[in-house]
């Protein structure tokens, strides 16, 4: 069940048979050491980059009533040129606050008593996540899946004070790997801490994901709200936010969280707004 932020209106989507098959079924589980290797998104990289893949373009804008005036007018050489697409000009000005940073289905969670955060049943630690220690107040997940726009902004303007890559596996990020994978933890991570005009210091995580081939990075030193940051190539994937306090969240995503149900939103769309003492303490 998703909430679009937009609309208003729940959206009831039935659960992939493929993927419960990959990690439900015995058999499933062992393709799935190879679907989730990086092998497999080697071989998957190499056909979405090669013009045999062209045909799957009109397939996929069909199927997923994908609105392809929102993007700039070519013709894509193959899947992954046409994956990669730009939006115009335009389309995607953030609002006031804190913003979306990628069009995607969002959850919000909050640290407990432990300073760690319970993600399906799962604790993680800002050390887990991140590599380092860290006092953050809220998990920020943004999933991406394949029908999205896969580039990724920055929520606010400020500095790149440093980055690092974690090497880990490529577990699928849909929530039925949540259920038996800790894929925050495990997964391939791109992390880096950014230290923001209005949002403070926050770390922002690109997390690989399965058949994923590439993610592409700006590693800006300096950067500006609404600017792209990067973004994935073939497949779905996640951008997790870790945020300290002084941000008050839309009431009806932590509410959907809580419930679990993630909620739609687009990347500039406000998400949260910075509280009276972040703004007293930025004027200061």
């Amino acid at each position: 069940m998703y909430y679009d932020l937009s609309s208003g209106n729940y959206i009831k989507e039935r659960e992939s048979k493929a993927l419960s098959f990959l990690y439900k079924a015995a058999a499933g589980r062992c393709l799935l050491k190879l679907a989730s290797s990086k092998f497999a998104a080697n071989a998957a990289a190499a056909y979405m980059n090669s013009v045999l893949s062209q045909p799957r373009i009109k397939r996929f804008i069909k199927k997923n009533h994908i609105d392809m005036s929102e993007y700039e007018e070519r013709k894509y050489r193959s899947f992954n040129d046409f994956f990669t697409r730009k939006i115009k000009s335009g389309k995607r000005e953030p609002e006031d606050g804190f913003v979306a940073v990628c069009d995607s289905k969002l959850r919000i969670y909050k640290t407990n008593a432990d300073r760690a955060f319970d993600i399906k049943g799962s604790l993680y630690t800002a050390r887990e996540l991140t590599g380092e220690e860290g006092r953050y107040e809220y998990a920020l997940i943004f999933r991406l899946e394949p029908d999205d726009y896969h580039h990724f902004i920055y929520p606010d303007s400020g500095e790149t004070l440093s980055f690092k890559e974690i090497a880990g596996k490529l577990n699928t990020v849909r929530p039925i790997a949540e259920k038996s994978r800790r894929i925050y933890h495990e997964n391939s991570r791109r992390v880096s801490f950014l230290r923001c005009e209005n949002a403070g210091d926050i770390c922002y995580i690109e997390v690989g994901a399965m058949l994923i081939g590439k993610i592409t990075d700006r590693h800006a030193a300096r950067f500006k709200k609404g600017e792209e940051k990067g973004y994935f190539e073939f497949g779905g994937s996640t951008v997790v936010i870790l945020t300290g306090g002084g941000i008050d969240f839309d009431g009806k995503i932590l509410e959907n969280t809580k419930n679990g149900i993630e909620t739609i939103v687009k990347a500039g769309q406000r998400i949260g707004n910075y509280s009276e003492d972040r703004q007293i303490e930025k004027s200061v």
